[in-house]
């Protein structure tokens, strides 16, 4: 696990690997950004032109290295590009200085230490340097080089190998925040604070990154239950007699095609000074194959990624325990693993869900909205102020926002711009979507009260309009599709790494906060 620190040494006397700048795009050329004042009279003042000269243009996640200026006891000066100047007495925003922060981090992999001297104003700067510094260090090589411990990312909050290993650059040590004021109140709790969500959500993005051979839902439920013991959390597991037991159809209806039978798991974190309380509810299918309706070829190779949601909630509700919120939170984790099977459920088939709805399944591709169904019905037997549902739920989605974007829908326009908004605050890109009502009647069934499919058209919005069916009388509900961002088959790229991204995880801390202040009313 990379370690941070607050540091008061000048970035000149920093015993470390390097030291990181921030360079900004400016009119005439590079800018020297704000923090690296010292640095810059190390070279004459000329750093700018120096990186000028090497090609450096200050372009957000550009990376650029050179030596060191003599006195220095780091060898190395790395500048990363922040983008364009701010407008004249503006500072950088809080996103900005996370994705520079996480593309020095990766650039440094293999590094043991280095001081991080971007510019930091207040206690939110220093958290975002902090927080993209951690995410931008995140590696998972647990199944790569000498092979001892192929199971390194259950429980343990990030995946790492001993240096020298065949796989690869160990991620970057020791960050050493430069410029944050150690003493103060408020930088402290900054950096707690991003130490504290950034470990959940690398834990989250194992989870994600673990092969499906070693994550079934047994196995993520005890996972979740090791962490929830440790900090305090309440935990509750259903296995496959209690889910039968309870008429738990879709999420029993899902998991019955494979051995390794699903669980639904109930994590409650509480404060005895909380007014509101916050469900959230993650889909958690360790393997999709599609079931019956099995994928095509290309579409399988990425599916241990569909228990990205559940990952989320898990990392949000082990965050707010550990931050001490004063709010509850409780998160269900709907766990399956869809296979094709002579026991599968095939297209045709009805099941009888939680709610006692009846749900015709025309696609048993379309698995997670029924897993999902039957925890929004229990989640919402404890009558919570909001509900907020987290899943890789639709192609439809990518198709409609792309590979970075998540959708919100929700039954409340407020609630929805509130989530939206807090997204945004975060850095997570997200857009908020209409729930259209004549969409429901593709889901007309001859045989049950509704059906598992709709309208091909609009596919992202119609597992929506089913789910809200699905959401008890009066309670405000959300629903983030993060089927694009959830998993990052490209490059990566500022502090995400390629594979599990850990999307949603900060969104949905933020908005348990904003709820403990009494924010979001």
């Amino acid at each position: 696990m990379t370690a941070l620190t607050l540091s008061t040494a000048a970035a000149s006397g920093l015993r470390a690997d390097a030291i990181v700048v921030g360079v900004a795009k400016g009119a005439k050329g590079p800018v020297v950004a704000l923090g690296a004042e010292s640095v810059d009279k190390a070279y004459d003042g000329k750093l700018a032109s120096v990186l000028e000269t090497l090609g450096a243009s200050g372009g957000e996640g550009e990376v650029t290295k050179l030596p060191a200026p003599s006195g220095f006891k780091a060898p190395v000066v790395l500048a990363v590009g922040l983008g364009a100047v701010p407008e004249k007495d503006s500072a950088y925003d809080a996103d900005t200085l996370r994705r520079a922060a996480g593309a020095a981090a990766r650039a440094l992999a293999g590094t043991k230490k280095a001081g991080f001297a971007l510019p930091v104003t207040d206690a939110a700067d220093a958290g975002a340097v902090a927080e993209g510094a951690l995410l931008g260090a995140y590696s998972f090589d647990a199944y790569k080089g000498n092979g001892k411990d192929t199971k390194a990312a259950k429980g343990k909050g990030k995946a790492e190998k001993a240096e020298g290993d065949k796989g690869g650059k160990a991620p970057l040590a020791e960050v050493a925040l430069l410029g944050a004021k150690p003493r103060d109140k408020a930088h402290k709790a900054a950096v707690e604070r991003a130490t504290a969500v950034t470990e959940e959500l690398n834990r989250a993005r194992d989870l994600i990154n673990t092969p499906p051979n070693d994550l079934n839902p047994e196995a993520f439920a005890a996972v979740a239950s090791a962490a929830a013991k440790e900090h305090g959390v309440k935990v509750q597991v259903l296995d496959e007699k209690a889910l039968a037991k309870g008429g738990y159809g879709g999420i029993l209806g899902v998991g019955v095609g494979s051995d390794a039978p699903p669980r639904l798991v109930k994590l409650s974190y509480t404060s005895s000074k909380a007014k509101k309380h916050l469900a959230f509810i993650g889909k958690g299918i360790t393997y999709d194959s599609g079931g019956i309706s099995l994928k095509p070829a290309g579409h399988n190779e990425t599916m241990k990624c569909d228990m990205s949601g559940a990952a989320a909630v898990f990392a949000a509700v082990i965050s707010a325990a550990r931050l001490g919120l004063e709010v509850n939170v409780t998160g269900w984790l709907a766990l399956a693993e869809n296979m094709p099977s002579g026991s599968a459920t095939r297209p045709g088939d009805v099941l009888r869900m939680y709610s006692g709805k009846t749900v015709e399944v025309l696609n048993t591709d379309a698995e997670g909205r029924l897993v999902l169904a039957d925890a929004i019905t229990k989640a919402s037997e404890d009558k919570p102020d909001a509900i907020v549902d987290v899943a890789t739920l639709t192609g439809a989605m990518m198709m409609a926002l792309g590979g970075r974007t998540f959708g919100i829908m929700a039954n409340d326009d407020a609630f929805r711009t509130a989530v939206h908004e807090i997204a945004e605050e975060v850095g997570e890109p997200s857009w908020p979507m209409p729930l259209p009502e004549h969409l429901l009647k593709g889901m007309d069934s001859p045989t049950a009260d509704i059906a598992n499919m709709g309208e091909r058209m609009g596919g992202g919005l119609v597992a929506g309009l089913f789910l809200r069916e699905f959401v008890g009388e009066g309670i405000t509900w959300a629903h983030l599709d993060i089927a694009g961002p959830a998993y990052n088959e490209a490059a990566p790229f500022g502090y995400t790494p390629k594979g599990g991204t850990g999307s949603a995880v900060r969104t949905l801390v933020r908005l348990a906060e904003r709820t403990a202040a009494g924010d979001l009313g």
